[in-house]
C-alpha cells in the first residue's frame, strides 16, 4: 500500500446520476484506425506483459466473446469453423446507431452488438439487456470491436432501474458505471471480474483455482468515498511561451470524462462522504473569488480527517475541542464523538480511525478511501492470514512481513497474532516515517512492530533471520503488481503462507499464477529452486461502490514435498 500522487485517476473516482434520456456530447476528434502490424505488435507485447490494463482486460473480454460467437454460429449454421456468412460493413465513425448489450466487461463497460452484425461495441453506462443508442468514435480493426459513447437509452434492460441514481452527472463523468443496478447484482458482477481474471491472466488450469467466493459488500454504497482530488485547466490560450493569462471567469472544476480532454464541472459528488462534499462547495466558493491568481491548471485535495474524543458514557455530551474548525461535522456513537473535517493541504496531516486502531498519513498520500470497509475488511485478513490448523509436526507461525507497507495497515492491525513481531517495509522513507509514529500512536513496541525502508525487491535481505517455516507474507503491490525479480526473491524465501491483497485483481490473478506454478515466466525450472504454492482462496471486497472496481484477497500456502 504505497503512498500515491495527488494526481486525479478518474477511473477510480466517484459519480453518478443521470437520466436515461438524451446525453449532450462535446466535439471528440475521430481517432483512426491502428496500423495492422503496429497493432499485431502491440497485442504480443500485452500477452508477454500483461499489465493489467485498461485496454488489455476489455481486449481479453471482447475476444472471449467473439470465440464464443464464433462457436454458436458454427453450431447454429452447421459449420466446422463457425465463420459468418457475411460480414456486415461498419457504420462511419460519428454515426449514431442502435445496438443491444449482451455481456459486461470487466471494465464495466457493455459489450453490444447491432442488429444483423456480430461486431462488438464496447459502450459505458450499459448493461446486459439494454437496448442503447451510441455514437460510433473508433473502429479497432484489428481488435475486433469498436468504441462508441453512449447517448440514451432505447429500451431499458430488467436489471436497469434509473430511479436509483442519485448523482446528476452519471453517465457524463466516467467515475461511476453501475448506479442504475440493484447493489446485489453489482457484487455479482464484481465476483465475475475476479472469475475472469483468474480465467484469463493466471495462466492455470481450472482445477488449481478454487470457486471464487461472494463479494463483501460495503457497509455504505453512497458517502464512503474519504478522497476526492478534482482538477481545473489552466486559461485557455496559455503557452509555454510569452506572457501568462489568468482566469477571466471560474474554470469547470471536476474530472475528465473517459477519452475527453475537456473538464466536467462537478459541484457536488454523492459517494462521497459529507465532510469531502462540503469541502468540494468550500473550495469552489474560494475558487469564485479566487479563479484570477491561477494562470495554470491545478489539483485540488479535498481529504478527510477524523479527530476522536472518547465518551465516559453514552450520554455524555462533548464540547468542540480547541483548534477544530467550527465547520467541522460531528458524529456522535455510545463509545466517542468525531469531528470530521476536508482537508485541502496535501503536507497536511489526516487522522482516520479503523475500529480502535488509529492511522495518520500525509493528506496527499495513498491511503484506502473507503473507510466503512476497512474495519470488516481487517478483520478478514485477521481471520485468514494464520493457516486454519496446526500439527504436531508443523512449526507456529511466528513472524509476519508486510511488503509494500504503506503506513503500516496490515503489519499494525494484524501485529497481534505474531509473537515474533510483526516486519513492515517500504520504499517511500515517508511512509515509513508515518508508520513508525503510527505503531507508536497505538502503544506497539518496536519489538512488537518495526518498519525499514527499503525496494521490495530486496526486502528478504532485511529479514533474513526469520525462519520462512514460520513466516507469513502479505502483499499489497500497486496497481501494476510484483515485478519478476520479487516473485523470484519471494519464491527462493519460501514462506509458509502468503496473502496477496490487490486493488487490480487481474495482475493478481498473474502474480498469483507464478506463485502456483512455482517459477517466473523465463526461468527454467520451477522456482529456480524455491517454492510453489496452492490457492486456498480467494475473496473479494467491494471497497467501490456504484463504480467496476473491486479489490481482492488471495490466501496461498507453501506446497511442502
Amino acid at each position: 500500500m504505497a503512498t500515491g500522487q495527488t494526481t486525479i485517476d478518474v477511473g477510480a473516482t466517484p459519480q453518478a446520476p443521470h437520466t436515461t434520456g438524451q446525453k449532450q456530447h462535446g466535439k471528440r476528434p475521430f481517432q483512426g484506425n491502428h496500423h495492422r502490424k503496429g497493432a499485431k505488435h502491440r497485442r504480443k507485447q500485452q500477452k508477454a506483459v500483461q499489465e493489467g490494463s485498461h485496454e488489455e482486460v476489455l481486449l481479453a473480454d471482447v475476444q472471449a466473446l467473439l470465440a464464443s460467437q464464433k462457436i454458436s454460429d458454427g453450431v447454429e449454421n452447421g459449420t466446422e469453423n463457425g465463420d459468418a456468412a457475411e460480414e456486415v460493413p461498419l457504420p462511419a465513425q460519428g454515426s449514431e446507431i442502435e445496438v443491444e448489450v449482451v455481456e459486461l466487461s470487466s471494465t464495466g463497460e457493455g459489450l453490444a452488438k447491432q442488429k444483423g452484425s456480430d461486431h462488438i461495441y464496447a459502450v459505458s453506462f450499459s448493461v446486459p439487456g439494454d437496448t442503447v443508442k451510441v455514437k460510433v468514435y473508433r473502429h479497432n480493426h484489428d481488435e475486433g470491436y469498436s468504441a462508441a459513447d453512449f447517448i440514451s437509452v432505447v429500451k431499458p434492460s430488467a436489471l436497469r432501474d434509473d430511479s436509483r441514481i442519485k448523482c446528476q452527472y452519471f453517465a457524463t463523468c466516467s467515475g461511476c458505471q453501475f448506479q442504475m443496478l440493484d447493489y446485489d447484482e453489482q457484487l455479482k458482477i464484481k465476483k465475475n471480474i475476479v472469475v475472469k481474471a483468474y480465467r484469463n491472466f493466471s495462466q492455470l488450469s481450472p482445477e488449481l483455482i478454487p470457486e471464487v467466493l461472494d463479494t463483501i459488500g460495503s457497509p455504505l454504497q453512497y458517502g464512503y468515498r474519504t478522497k476526492l482530488t478534482p482538477h481545473f485547466d489552466g486559461p485557455p490560450g496559455n503557452s509555454r511561451r510569452g506572457p501568462k493569462k489568468s482566469h477571466e471567469s471560474m474554470p469547470p472544476i471536476g474530472f475528465t470524462p473517459k477519452a475527453t480532454r475537456k473538464v466536467l464541472d462537478i459541484e457536488d459528488c454523492p459517494i462521497a462522504t459529507e465532510a469531502v462534499r462540503k469541502g468540494i462547495t468550500d473550495e469552489r466558493a474560494r475558487m469564485a473569488v479566487e479563479y484570477g491568481n491561477y494562470t495554470k491548471g491545478a489539483t485540488i485535495l479535498l481529504r478527510e480527517s477524523t479527530k476522536r474524543v472518547p465518551k465516559a458514557s453514552p450520554t455524555d455530551t462533548i464540547e468542540v475541542p480547541e483548534g477544530t474548525p467550527a465547520t467541522a461535522l460531528r458524529v456522535e456513537s455510545d463509545t466517542h464523538t468525531d469531528f470530521k473535517t476536508c482537508i485541502t493541504d496535501q503536507n497536511a496531516t489526516s487522522t482516520e480511525y479503523i475500529d480502535d486502531f488509529v492511522f495518520t498519513n500525509p493528506a496527499g498520500s495513498f491511503f484506502q478511501n473507503n473507510n466503512s470497509i476497512l474495519p470488516p475488511f481487517t478483520a478478514y485478513i485477521r481471520e485468514h492470514i494464520l493457516p486454519p490448523t496446526t500439527t504436531t509436526t508443523t512449526k507456529p507461525i511466528k513472524y509476519l512481513i508486510d511488503a509494500y507497507s504503506g503506513s503500516g495497515l496490515f503489519t499494525i492491525t494484524q501485529s497481534a497474532l505474531f509473537p515474533g513481531g510483526s516486519i513492515g517495509i517500504d520504499i517511500a522513507d515517508k511512509s515509513i516515517t508515518y508508520a513508525r509514529r503510527n505503531a507508536s500512536l497505538n502503544g506497539l513496541a518496536e519489538t512488537q512492530c518495526r518498519f525499514i525502508a527499503a525496494d521490495a525487491p530486496q526486502l528478504f535481505q532485511s529479514v533474513s533471520a526469520y525462519d520462512p517455516d514460520e513466516t507469513v507474507v502479505v502483499l499489497d503491490p500497486p496497481r501494476k503488481g510484483c515485478d519478476a525479480s520479487f516473485l523470484r526473491q519471494l519464491l527462493r524465501f519460501a514462506p509458509r503462507r502468503v496473502v496477496y491483497v490487490s486493488c487490480n485483481v487481474h495482475t493478481q490473478a498473474r502474480d498469483v499464477g507464478v506463485l502456483v506454478r512455482g517459477a517466473v515466466e523465463g526461468d527454467k525450472e520451477a522456482g529456480e529452486g524455491g517454492a510453489r504454492y496452492e490457492i486456498e482462496s480467494i475473496q473479494e471486497f467491494d471497497f467501490f461502490p456504484q463504480t467496476g472496481h473491486v479489490e481482492g484477497v488471495a490466501v496461498l500456502n507453501r506446497v511442502d514435498a
